[in-house]
């Protein structure tokens, strides 16, 4: 459980592959791509996405969608693409890992060795200006924009997204990933939970009784998608974080109507206003919680003006459903790394790990690992853990363990919880924290909910006193496993 020491400062370098094809080239060599053909973009793409995330977590393969019912051959859907160990890494420049531990010490080492952000870079022209409707050309719907569950209130085009704006006040540009339906050919909703920085910036055009700019990238490297469904600082520039990311700038290319920033080898870019004063029926649309758990309600539309697309364009697609889900392992994993720094940052020492359970739709049931220093360690630990920037969006359980315990692990964790804590002593409370109208408990506003701080760590007074667990020892476990290696697949 020991995070190992940060190697020498270095800049990330992520330049094995350009664009979201080139990974798929790259996954297919690597057996982590299945193409389906023949799947309808009504119900089908949303069914399959979903079950074969669910049949194998953290390890299913990446499918693409092709030769859709009603759309011409080429028009794909791309889902689950950083969803798994191998291509996560891929995606993130890191060695390929083997336990979820393992790729977030990475993706901190990483960090720790020196990750600054780097600003886009700005082109006249890119792949993603090979086609451009304007105006009256203008039909969304010539992509297969899937029905995903069977109770949605309509297709989403956006959900694998990037809702890209800019602050009027500041121009900052801010990168959000926001559910996205489509009402007809040329106009679309974006929902926005409130506190998230999207909602902040279109309500101060809206109080201007302004339209609020905005480009929706539909299809994308899906590092830019992992970044842009992240807690990054309030104006930090999510697209200089993802340049970061992978070692060199993004690429991007100022919009025909608001010179926002579009990413040159994006797939789809769809580039209108939202009206403040035109408001049409969103939802129901099933959730990240894994719940229909917000009713359909009156937004502001998205009046799409310019349609920049790619030859045989690919959109990219996120299941919410009940989990594990399509994309929750590749969220977990980044968020699981924040948390961890950034309680390092507020002063705990003594971490060896945290992990977002897919279980707990990567946000809801959070564990963090710790070697215990001195009284109230724990309770220290999980305070943080459930307060910090990361870790505090809609959250539900924080549960601490023991540096013996892989906070990975939901035997090894419910196995802590279940001998290590005493619940009327060892669980506290923090009310009136942030959630969102997708929480299955909220009703109505105002959106808050409470959460519970679990101390599932041996006592810390007589810690050392313990039980010893009934265990073959590690020497032990190693020395058979090399002796009878065919019994451990």
């Amino acid at each position: 459980m020991t995070d190992s020491p940060a190697p020498a400062a270095s800049t990330p370098q992520n330049e094995g592959y350009l664009d979201l094809r080139e990974l798929v080239a790259r996954f297919e060599e690597m057996g982590e791509l299945e193409r389906v053909e023949g799947a309808d973009w009504n119900l089908e793409i949303g069914a399959l996405s979903e079950t074969v995330a669910a049949a194998d977590p953290g390890r299913a393969k990446a499918l693409l969608f092709d030769r859709i019912p009603g759309y011409p051959e080429g028009f794909r859907i791309m889902s689950g693409a950083a969803n798994a160990f191998r291509r996560l890494a891929l995606v993130l420049g890191l060695p390929e890992p083997e336990t979820e531990m393992d790729l977030v010490r990475a993706y901190r080492r990483r960090a720790r060795a020196g990750f600054k952000p780097i600003p886009p870079v700005e082109m006249t022209t890119g792949p993603i200006l090979e086609n451009v409707d304007r105006d009256e050309d203008v039909d969304v719907l010539k992509f297969p924009a899937p029905f995903v569950h069977e109770h949605d209130g309509g297709r989403y085009i956006g959900t694998d997204d990037l809702v890209i704006m800019r602050d009027p006040d500041t121009g900052w540009t801010n990168v959000g990933t926001y559910r996205v339906m489509v009402h007809d050919r040329n106009t679309v909703a974006i929902w926005m939970s409130p506190g998230k920085h999207g909602r902040l910036i279109s309500e101060k055009y809206f109080a201007k009784n302004e339209p609020c700019p905005v480009l929706i990238s539909c299809g994308q490297d899906p590092n830019l998608f992992l970044v842009a469904h992240q807690e990054v600082d309030y104006e930090l520039d999510e697209l200089a974080y993802a340049g970061g990311q992978r070692g060199r700038a993004i690429e991007v290319i100022p919009s025909e109507l608001h010179g926002l920033p579009i990413p040159a080898y994006a797939e789809v870019v769809l580039e209108g206003e939202m009206l403040p004063g035109e408001l049409r029926e969103e939802g129901p649309f099933g959730e990240f919680m894994g719940y229909y758990a917000s009713n359909a309600s009156e937004l502001p539309i998205v009046r799409v003006r310019r349609v920049y697309w790619r030859n045989s364009p690919i959109l990219t697609l996120a299941i919410p459903s009940r989990p594990p889900e399509n994309f929750t392992f590749a969220r977990a994993t980044v968020k699981s790394a924040m948390i961890w720094d950034e309680v390092e940052k507020a002063g705990l020492p003594g971490v060896k790990g945290v992990w977002c359970h897919e279980s707990g739709a990567g946000r809801l049931f959070n564990v963090i690992a710790i070697e215990q220093l001195y009284p109230g360690h724990a309770s220290q630990a999980g305070m943080l853990a459930a307060s910090c920037h990361a870790g505090n969006y809609a959250g539900r359980w924080v549960v601490v363990v023991d540096d013996d315990i892989d906070p990975s692990n939901l035997f090894d964790v419910t196995w802590a919880m279940s001998t290590r804590c005493d619940p009327p002593e060892d669980i506290q409370y923090i009310k009136r924290s942030w959630s969102t109208p997708l929480d299955p408990l909220l009703r109505e506003p105002p959106w808050q909910n409470n959460r519970a701080v679990v101390d599932a760590c041996r006592p810390y007074g007589w810690k050392d006193e313990f039980p010893k667990v009934a265990e073959a020892s590690p020497e032990l476990k190693a020395s058979i496993r090399r002796k009878w290696p065919q019994l451990y697949g």
